[in-house]
């Protein structure tokens, strides 16, 4: 059960992300802070994969990425979790990946605990964004999880 509820928290990551891309991508009026701690959300995902996977990252966790990258960046950072995910067994999940975090610190950690982080940091920062453009007068996107396993959006407060 646990490594189905995995996939689901990966799928809804990947949906998040896409929505919070295309309603950056398609206003104006979002600041460039708020690009940059969302460049962060796919950053640190492609950082985590990349520690998981044993290989070069190919992004920095605070990748500097344009307006017009971030739906291409999410939708590669979604497949290749996709990809990793599908050849993962629920015995791996409990297997510790040596890594050394962006300070040099070297740590072992479960590959369960690890995309837990993954999953926990990216709605972290998501609400961020949401704030943050409100802020700007911008719309976010709602990426609730409960909008995303019903398929419509969540209550929003009656004004």
């Amino acid at each position: 059960m646990l490594l189905e509820q995995i996939h689901r928290l990966f799928e809804h990551a990947a949906w998040a992300d896409a929505l919070v891309a295309q309603a950056i991508e398609s206003q104006g009026n979002v600041a460039d802070d708020t690009i940059e701690l969302f460049a962060h959300v796919l950053g640190a995902e492609e950082v985590w994969l990349s520690r998981l996977e044993q290989r070069q990252s190919t992004l920095a966790v605070w990748p500097t990425l344009a307006r017009g990258q971030l739906a291409q960046t999410a939708a590669a950072v979604a497949q290749s979790y996709r990809t990793y995910l599908a050849r993962l067994t629920p015995e791996e999940l409990v297997g510790e990946v040596p890594y050394k975090n962006s300070i040099g610190q070297a740590f072992r950690t479960p590959i369960g605990e690890i995309l837990m982080h993954v999953a926990m940091h990216g709605s972290y920062h998501r609400g961020q964004v949401a704030l943050r453009m409100r802020r700007d007068g911008a719309i976010p996107a709602p990426t609730d999880y409960i909008a995303f396993i019903r398929g419509v959006p969540a209550a929003t407060r009656q004004t």
